[in-house]
């Protein structure tokens, strides 16, 4: 008879995955399978018939680039800083690599040379629950804490000029960037400084958040300097700024042919997608 069945990766894995190999986050169900509730009354359905289950798993890579695995999003955002850095094989150090590509992660997903696409407007930043992110088409990646400082001074000094220095939205919005310019350095990778990072980077987005729910004209001058900061196609000059604000960031995007001589983090085979995990250092 039949003692057990056998199962492909039910775990989380990157929307649409057709097999689930390429898993987004090892500690939950996909949901795009079933629920937890679906799952345990298969498991029941199987001890009732004195059943077992074996199940294929995936220990020694993870699909990236999908706002499941929040591991991956938080090492770009947070560079080695993050907490997650050491669960991937990233050389942050690359020898050869331009000294001002040092400490950063290469994500070759670009479908043309950086200049190109930046100035043909096909990268954008997108607001949303307090955090900032960069748009690439279908893909979002998150955008440092430590450089919202050049989306929002535009907006304060917009408040300003509408409410006055003493209003509270604009003192709020002046309190929220102080704190910003406080917090402890992406460089800084002890545990004290990580934790508080960490901590405060999160109070800083419930902060921007409260924010942007309470105030009208904050939302209005939020709005006008993300339009200003994503540039006017067929005017170079108007994308500087978001230039600049890539450049301040933990990751470097990178034309998606560039990947095998310039990527620094271990991939399964040659698939960019699939990032490998440290397997060796549990």
């Amino acid at each position: 008879g039949v003692s057990h069945i056998y199962a492909s990766p039910y775990l989380r894995a990157r929307s649409g995955s057709l097999h689930g190999y390429d898993v987004a986050d090892p500690s939950s169900l996909n949901p795009e399978l079933g629920s937890q509730e679906d799952y345990d009354r298969m498991v029941a359905e199987l001890q009732r018939h004195h059943m077992g289950q074996l199940v294929d798993v995936v220990p020694n890579h993870m699909g990236i680039g999908d706002p499941g695995n929040y591991r991956w999003l938080d090492v770009l955002e947070n560079g080695p800083a993050s907490t997650y850095a050491s669960f991937f094989d990233i050389n942050w150090r690359p020898s050869g690599a331009q000294p001002q590509d040092q400490m950063k992660l290469v994500v070759p997903t670009l479908g043309d040379q950086y200049g190109k696409v930046l100035e043909n407007g096909e990268l954008s930043v997108e607001y949303a629950g307090g955090a900032f992110k960069i748009a690439y088409y279908e893909q979002r990646l998150p955008v440092a804490p430590d450089t919202y400082p050049v989306l929002l001074e535009p907006a304060l000094e917009r408040l300003e000029e509408e409410l006055g220095r003493r209003h509270e939205h604009v003192q709020e919005l002046a309190s929220i960037l102080t704190a910003i310019r406080h917090l402890p350095p992406r460089r800084m990778l002890g545990a004290p400084a990580m934790d508080e990072r960490n901590r405060e980077k999160e109070i800083v987005k419930r902060r921007i958040n409260a924010l942007e729910a309470a105030s009208a004209p904050f939302r209005a001058a939020l709005g006008a300097s993300l339009q200003a900061v994503n540039g006017e196609k067929g005017q170079p000059s108007s994308f500087d700024r978001l230039d600049a604000l890539l450049d301040g960031q933990s990751y470097r995007l990178a034309f998606w042919r560039v990947a095998a001589e310039e990527i620094n983090y271990r991939r399964f085979f040659d698939i960019t997608e699939l990032a490998a995990v440290r397997m060796e250092d549990p």
